[in-house]
């Protein structure tokens, strides 16, 4: 006979504005929409409130806007774990790196990993200027979009990347490319693996721009990448104040330490 399960009791100490957000998460999961009207009503709420924990959702990725101001499920709420053991352990070793780089440009520094046709943010270092990109940590992006996506998947040989945007798989994924729109897209892939950057010029977020290089091991497997975020007015300025050579100087440095990290090979993201 199978064992009843242990019923779920409200905790006593229960955190309202925890329970606030995540309420919010579960009415986007099974609704699809929500006005910010009604996500009030239904937490019993002021719609200030309501509109302060839905700001913070679109903040983290778990929530989206369309043109009629109505929230989404945005892309970080379908999203799994990575199902790899390594990235705290990436994380450690990249972190010091990416302060220096953030201290030396004042700019926001990122790293993140590619799984499937996404990257993941795993950190973020911020820029102390008044006007710059917010932390991104947690937040998931199209691999395809993203300056440090790109620089990953320019990596890819042929048949892998066909496999992500060109297959049935990618079809029911909603991530397959049209026929007009591949060649393009590997063309700009290839530039990329000639530069050795790969830049996004308000691809994912209006008014934000950024540069990201693709980091590898010992053994010349990518392992992420990093990317340093700018407001878009900002980037032209900082670009040629020198900062691809200062990137490129990050990536030596964090790849000396990165020589022995040898993740296993079942553990990459695909």
């Amino acid at each position: 006979m199978q064992k009843q399960r242990t019923p779920r009791r409200k905790p006593t100490y229960a955190i309202e504005a925890v329970d606030n957000a995540l309420q919010l998460l579960q009415l986007l999961r099974d609704f699809g929409s929500l006005r910010l009207k009604d996500a009030a009503a239904e937490l019993g709420v002021a719609p200030s409130t309501a509109h302060r924990l839905l700001a913070m959702l679109v903040y983290r990725g778990f929530a989206a806007q369309d043109e009629s101001k109505r929230y989404l499920p945005g892309p970080s709420l379908g999203v799994g774990p990575a199902g790899v053991s390594w990235t705290t352990q990436l994380r450690a070793i990249a972190q010091p790196h990416l302060e220096v780089l953030a201290l030396r440009l004042n700019e926001t520094v990122n790293l993140m990993i590619r799984v499937g046709t996404q990257v993941r943010f795993l950190s973020t270092v911020e820029g102390t200027g008044i006007l710059r990109v917010g932390d991104r940590q947690g937040t998931v992006l199209p691999a395809r979009r993203a300056s440090g996506g790109k620089a990953i998947l320019a990596e890819l040989p042929p048949e892998m990347l066909e496999q992500l945007y060109r297959s049935p798989a990618a079809e029911a994924a909603g991530d397959a490319l049209t026929d007009d729109e591949f060649p393009g897209f590997t063309e700009e892939l290839r530039a990329i693996r000639n530069t050795g950057f790969a830049a996004n010029f308000e691809g994912t977020e209006e008014g934000v721009s950024a540069l990201g290089l693709a980091l590898h091991n010992g053994a010349g497997r990518v392992l992420g990448a990093i990317s340093v975020a700018t407001p878009a007015t900002r980037f032209r300025k900082v670009f040629d104040a020198g900062l691809v050579p200062e990137v490129l100087r990050a990536k030596a440095e964090l790849e000396v330490d990165l020589a022995d990290f040898l993740p296993e090979t079942e553990g990459m993201p695909g």
